[in-house]
């Protein structure tokens, strides 16, 4: 089947400058998508739309952004109007983890963890929707993860909250959209190579993992696309992360616990 092309479409891809952002940035302009790539790291988000124009000859803009900053949608958002530009698919991509338990953490980073993971897509949907569905076209994906479809974890205390927060969102929003035009997708990956880990500290613990539970960037980006093109309100990416969640689902919720509390040392940093 041929992938469907963008040619006439721009994205708007948040936490571009690496890791599965930045796959998603590449799969989207191999498709002729324009581009609006934001994360804080200003010399990579360059190099990327460098890379990008070069190889598929799209237009790519670059905004940096902390989104840890409560004015940050707001400034982002007219930066895109001043350029003239329309964006027609969001990625909500911004994410990293906060190793340790709960308390090990000051509040001030939890509380930007929830800005940026659970207040950021919710505040850049809430901006850019309406023009969609006057349009009446739109693609959102929403990066959430395979954390969101399993118990949750001793360490790591926020992720999979976060992740099940977005993925029940998306649901919501899509159901709310199905004659707008406008497809809602919560993208759920797994083990992923990227920078995540080494951001997180956990890339000692994660490495001693089986290489059949990992999947590429690229890979997860690919397949998202094609969920959110069909129209795919959940996607679970690879065929080993949708039966980790079908068995989850399967098993009581005591049970689950239980297996989660026992294998989580093998994948989150807890102190």
């Amino acid at each position: 089947m041929t992938a469907p092309t963008y040619a006439n479409r721009c994205a708007l891809v948040t936490g571009a400058s690496a890791g599965i952002g930045a796959a998603f940035a590449r799969e989207l302009a191999a498709r002729g998508c324009a581009l609006v790539l934001t994360a804080r790291r200003t010399d990579r988000l360059d190099a990327l739309a460098a890379e990008l124009h070069e190889k598929h000859g799209v237009r790519c803009e670059c905004i940096a952004a902390d989104l840890a900053d409560p004015t940050a949608v707001e400034s982002l958002c007219a930066e895109i109007a001043r350029r003239g530009i329309a964006i027609d698919i969001l990625v909500n991509n911004a994410g990293y983890g906060v190793p340790g338990s709960f308390l090990t953490s000051a509040w001030s980073t939890h509380a930007d963890f929830i800005r940026v993971l659970m207040t950021v897509p919710c505040e850049l949907i809430y901006q850019l929707l309406p023009g969609m569905q006057q349009r009446g076209y739109g693609r959102i994906l929403n990066i959430a993860s395979l954390a969101g479809h399993i118990p949750g974890s001793a360490g790591h205390t926020l992720y999979g909250a976060s992740k099940a927060f977005l993925i029940k969102f998306s649901q919501s929003l899509a159901l709310e959209n199905t004659t707008t035009g406008v497809n809602v997708c919560a993208v759920c990956p797994g083990f992923t190579y990227s920078e995540f880990h080494d951001v997180t500290g956990t890339r000692g613990i994660v490495s001693k993992m089986p290489k059949w539970m990992w999947m590429h960037a690229d890979e997860v980006a690919r397949i998202g696309v094609d969920a959110a093109e069909r129209g795919e309100i959940v996607c679970v990416t690879g065929r080993v992360n949708r039966a980790i969640k079908s068995l989850f689902k399967l098993l009581p919720d005591r049970f689950a616990l239980r297996s989660m509390q026992k294998r989580s040392k093998s994948f989150r940093a807890r102190d």
